[in-house]
Formats: structure tokens, C-alpha cells, sequence
């Protein structure tokens, strides 16, 4: 027990983060001693941790085979939940593999088999059948965001990806909703439920109606996100067709932006957020997608472009706002004549101003062709530009080192003679490319 805590210490001490939440410190206690958990508790409170820590400390570092296995319901779910994996050091081996990247990729990963292994249903279950690796020796089953992951699943993914399952002694539910249920197929006996979520509309987080004349919103949320100046916002919308429509209106009227739906290209959706989370983009047009599961910073303001359908997606939506203990603005855009479903809290008409500007983004992003696989770090990169660049420690910001690729925050204003500086230049032992994105 003494080395178990001093393993978590250092891990935390990796992760820089130095005291764990309530809700943390109960999750560790409970799955440890529990075989069947579900952990209830809002969006950015921490459950990925909560989980992966006693996950951890159940691995038998003498096995050559995968040992856990975390499903989740989307790929940025699963790239972000392998990066927190690595970012432990704990020394073994996670993989995610996930829709939207190729078989072969796969192959070449699971050759050398990881102790984790975090997936989507439908890439999984591929796996699976296909016998790539065995699963004899998967003892702990993770389903992060259940409610939502077996719905992803619903096709008869998930039930056979159970079928493939004998050995499972510990299983872990993770949702930010309560009172989902689960498939009669998942069996899951006498469960010990944690729940954190209080139903109830949070005393932070501030709900105000937008007005618009004219049933097209488009000119009100232009006046609105003016209005914001230069905080980071996400504007909803419900449908990929509006969230196109939209970003091409803002466009026209020059305001930057980027956007964010499932049907975008990977890499697209990839880059979306390393904007967002560097700050050389502040607004992201999104769909339901960006509600839950996926690493972006707190919002200070949400947008209801448009309301969704449900109350659940609704509250989903507000919870990217007043997290923890911040507050937030949830905006619901009213067009003429439109009425809102039952579930829409009465809030406070805001009157906005159509005088303000949007303040320009500072920041900008380059991209840099060579990443881990080339044994470059995040110092080496901060060296190129401060040597070669010529630039101080103010004017480099956010470095996010991907596997074959990086992604720097640099002043817009300096950015394209960086790129002259810095494109074909060797960094490590590997000629790289240095573009804008």
C-alpha cells in the first residue's frame, strides 16, 4: 500500500497537479474496493483521473498482454485519454484506436502490445473479431462516458465487444448525466453508484436571452460575439448545414473562427481544438459534439445558436460553462417568432450593443512536420525558435507535440517571418517543414 501511494504521488507530481479533488479522493477509494462502480459527475471535474489511477495501480507489470480496456464515444476522447496516459509516466504501454484513421496505423501499433488499450465501439469491436491481440488477460472494462458510448454502440458493437470479454473482475462507469440506464446485455451486478451531479441549475452559471429581430440570427450573433471582445466562446448549433451556413456568413464579415462537427476530416477536427486551446482562435461553431469528452479550456460564455432538442444535450451544453468553481454565460439566441422547448428556464432579456468590435486574436498557430517518433520535445522546439527565431519567451506560446507532428502559439504579428526563418531548417536530426495552419 505505502509504494501504491508513493507511485500515485509521483504521478501527480508528473501531472503537476498537487491535491486531488473530493470527488477524486472517493472514486479512488470506492473502485479500489468495489468490483462494479459508476461515477457520476459533471463535465471537467476530473473522472479521467479518478479512473486511471487505481486502474494503474491494478496493472501486473510482468504481463506481456493488454490488461484494461476504456471504451469511449469518440476519437478525441480517445486521443485525449491516451495522451493523459502517457503524460503519468507511469511506464506502461496505452494505444487508442479509433475511427477515422487507418487499419494499417493499428497494425503497427498493437505489434507491440500496450497494457491499456482506449478505443471507440466500432474500431474495437474490428479488432476484436479479427483476433489481433488476445483478451484473456483484460481484467478491467472502463466505459467513459457510458451513456453516450453505448448508444455509439448500439449498432451490436458493444454487445459483442462484451462476448470477447471473459475475465472481466472490475468494471468502472463514468457519465455526466444521471439516471441513463444501461443495456440488459451489461451485466453489472450490485453496482456502487458515486454521484456529484446536482440537477439543479448551478447558482454560477448565468442563463440570458438574446433577442433577435428578424428569424436569421446571423447579424445578432455577430453584434453578440462583439460584444464578448476577445473571450473564448462556443456557439452551438444543432445541424453540420447550419454550422456551415454560419461560418461562411462569418466569413463574409471577416470574424475569425473555427468549427468543429463529425463529419469533418480528423485532422481538421484535431487542429479546431489546438486553436481553441491556444488561443489563436476564440470562437468555435460546434455541434453537440464539443459538449462532453473532449480536452478544450473553460468556457466563459456558451452560445445556443440554436436550442437543441433535449434537456440533456441542453445541460450538456451549459456544462462547458460555470465549471468547478467558475462562473459562466449561457446565450440563447431568440429569433422572431420562435418559441423554446418546455425544458428552457425563463432567463433575463439582454439588451446588446451593435457599437463594439471583436479584438483580434494575438496568437496564430504553426505547424512543425516532425514530433515524438523523431525524439524531438517540446524543449527542442522552444529552442529553434528562440535560437533560430529570434524570439523571447513572450512571443512563444502554447507547444501541443504530437506523435509525428507539433503545433506552436506565436504572435500573428511575427508569425510569417518565423516561417521564413525556421522552414527547412533541421531541428533534431530531421529536416522540418514550418507552415501556418
Amino acid at each position: 500500500m505505502a509504494n501504491s501511494i508513493k507511485e500515485q504521488q509521483e504521478i501527480l507530481e508528473k501531472l503537476k497537479i498537487y491535491t486531488l479533488n473530493p470527488m477524486q479522493e472517493e472514486a479512488l477509494e470506492v473502485i479500489e474496493n468495489n468490483a462494479n462502480t459508476i461515477l457520476l459527475s459533471p463535465t471537467g471535474t476530473g473522472k479521467t483521473l479518478a479512473f486511471l489511477l487505481p486502474l494503474i495501480a491494478r496493472l501486473d507489470p510482468k504481463s506481456k498482454e493488454v490488461q484494461a480496456l476504456i471504451i469511449v464515444p469518440s476519437r478525441e476522447l480517445a486521443i485525449q485519454t491516451e495522451q493523459v496516459i502517457r503524460n503519468m509516466g507511469s511506464g506502461y504501454k496505452a494505444n487508442a484506436i479509433y475511427g477515422g484513421r487507418s487499419i494499417a496505423k493499428d497494425k503497427i501499433e498493437l505489434k507491440h502490445t500496450p497494457s491499456i488499450l482506449i478505443g471507440t465501439p466500432g474500431r474495437l469491436f474490428d479488432h476484436f473479431e479479427q483476433g489481433r491481440f488476445t483478451t484473456e488477460e483484460i481484467k478491467t472494462l472502463i466505459i467513459d462516458e457510458y451513456d453516450v458510448t453505448f448508444e455509439v454502440g448500439a449498432g451490436g458493437e458493444m454487445k459483442k465487444i462484451m462476448s470477447h470479454l471473459p475475465n472481466i473482475t472490475k468494471r468502472i462507469l463514468t457519465s455526466a448525466t444521471q439516471g441513463t440506464s444501461r443495456p440488459n446485455y451489461f451485466k453489472m451486478a450490485n453496482p456502487v453508484v458515486l454521484n456529484f451531479i446536482n440537477e439543479k441549475a448551478s447558482s454560477k452559471l448565468v442563463v440570458k436571452t438574446i433577442l433577435s429581430p428578424s428569424k436569421n440570427k446571423h447579424n445578432t450573433i455577430v453584434a453578440l460575439l462583439n460584444q464578448l471582445e476577445s473571450d473564448p466562446v462556443i456557439v452551438f448549433c444543432n445541424k453540420k448545414e447550419r454550422i456551415e451556413d454560419l461560418s461562411r456568413f462569418l466569413d463574409k464579415r471577416d470574424v475569425t473562427h473555427t468549427c468543429f462537427y463529425a463529419d469533418m476530416e480528423q485532422r481538421d477536427r484535431d487542429r479546431a481544438l489546438i486553436q481553441l486551446r491556444n488561443g489563436s482562435v476564440s470562437i468555435l461553431i460546434a455541434s453537440d459534439l464539443a459538449s462532453r469528452g473532449i480536452d478544450i479550456p473553460e468556457m466563459k460564455h456558451i452560445i445556443h445558436y440554436e436550442i437543441p432538442d433535449t434537456y440533456k444535450a441542453y445541460t450538456h451544453r451549459n456544462g462547458r460553462t460555470a465549471r468547478v468553481n467558475a462562473k459562466g454565460t449561457a446565450y440563447l439566441i431568440k429569433g422572431d417568432g420562435e418559441v423554446f422547448p418546455e425544458f428552457i428556464e425563463k432567463s433575463k432579456i439582454e439588451t446588446i450593443s451593435t457599437t463594439k468590435e471583436r479584438k483580434p486574436n494575438f496568437w496564430t498557430t504553426l505547424f512543425i512536420s516532425g514530433g515524438r517518433k523523431d525524439k524531438i520535445s517540446k524543449g527542442d522546439i522552444a529552442g529553434l525558435f528562440f535560437k533560430q527565431g529570434e524570439i523571447n519567451k513572450d512571443q512563444l506560446g502554447v507547444i501541443e507535440l504530437k506523435q509525428d507532428c507539433a503545433f506552436v502559439a506565436v504572435p500573428v504579428s511575427i508569425a510569417n517571418q518565423l516561417i521564413e526563418k525556421l522552414n527547412n531548417t533541421r531541428l533534431k536530426k530531421k529536416k522540418v517543414r514550418v507552415t501556418s495552419i
